[in-house]
């Protein structure tokens, strides 16, 4: 059993961390707002004052935090990740950010002896607790290797895709997918609404069709519904989509579908859905169209 820490624990990051847990590993854990952390001391994690003291006690060091800015954050500085770095130890950063960002840390923290993955994980809060979640994984091979234990805990399927960046990278082109899906599906429905289907049946029929990826077949009855706590909000999704358009842009791949994926978003932001589930387009959909 390894001595791991964990960085961020959201609504993601918490699960993750309580699979670990669940597999007898020792975990210490940090989030900045101590009190959501609660039930995972409760069932056993250690605390850490910071992500420095976080990393000096932990082997195998994640995180999973918001967006770039916020994994700087908690990389540098001197209560940071970085200062609690020493030769053989393995920071895992699970964070969706800048390819070019998270290769820049991968470097700061070989120049400190350690070596940096970078793994993003596919799936939801359901496909997470139940164990069938995706993990992608970039960095030095050897170092993956001998980590792939600890991420089966995870998940069943790890993939190792190539040099650092290129795991988070492959996660951007995976979500730009589930948002252009997620905005077609709320399409079908509307039409089919408004043609006189009831939106339960329309729903029903679609999710029982050939356009039912996983993704659609979880979230799409969100369109009925909302969840009670976003799963992946509105703000979070734009800032993938918005990844993946720089990228497109610099790699000269046209991502016209994800582009008008991203302004529906927009949409949602200014109708005031931004802290909801992304799955709330539908809703942003149906005002336009005139439908309640």
């Amino acid at each position: 059993m390894a001595q791991l820490g964990f960085i961020g624990l959201g609504v993601m990051g918490s699960r993750i961390a309580k699979r670990l847990l669940d597999a007898g590993h020792t975990v210490t854990g940090y989030n900045r707002t101590k009190s959501k952390a609660q039930w995972l001391l409760d069932a056993g994690m250690k605390w850490g004052d910071c992500p420095r003291a976080v990393a000096q006690s932990s082997e195998i060091i994640f995180s999973m935090v918001t967006n770039t800015e916020a994994l700087r954050a908690v990389v540098n500085g001197d209560d940071g990740i970085l200062a609690g770095l020493a030769r053989e130890k393995i920071f895992v950063d699970m964070s969706t950010v800048s390819p070019a960002a998270s290769r820049e840390i991968a470097k700061s923290v070989a120049a400190r002896g350690a070596q940096m993955l970078d793994c993003p994980v596919s799936g939801s809060v359901i496909t997470l607790e139940q164990g069938n979640v995706s993990l992608m994984v970039a960095g030095d091979p050897a170092t993956f290797e001998k980590i792939k234990p600890v991420l089966l805990a995870i998940g069943p399927k790890v993939n190792y895709v190539g040099a650092n960046g290129l795991a988070v990278t492959m996660k951007i082109a995976t979500n730009l997918s589930l948002a252009v899906q997620m905005l077609a599906f709320s399409e079908g429905v509307l039409i089919a609404e408004k043609a006189g289907i009831k939106r339960a049946t329309a729903v029903e029929v679609l999710l029982n069709s050939v356009i039912a990826s996983p993704m659609v077949k979880y979230r799409g009855p969100f369109v009925l519904k909302l969840p009670d706590e976003a799963w992946f909000d509105v703000n979070m999704m734009q800032k993938d989509l918005l990844l993946a358009l720089e990228l497109g842009r610099q790699l000269d791949v046209p991502l016209p579908t994800t582009a008008a994926t991203n302004e529906m978003l927009t949409t949602a932001r200014g109708m005031g859905f931004a802290k909801e589930d992304f799955a709330v387009m539908f809703r942003a959909l149906a005002k336009m169209s005139g439908v309640e």
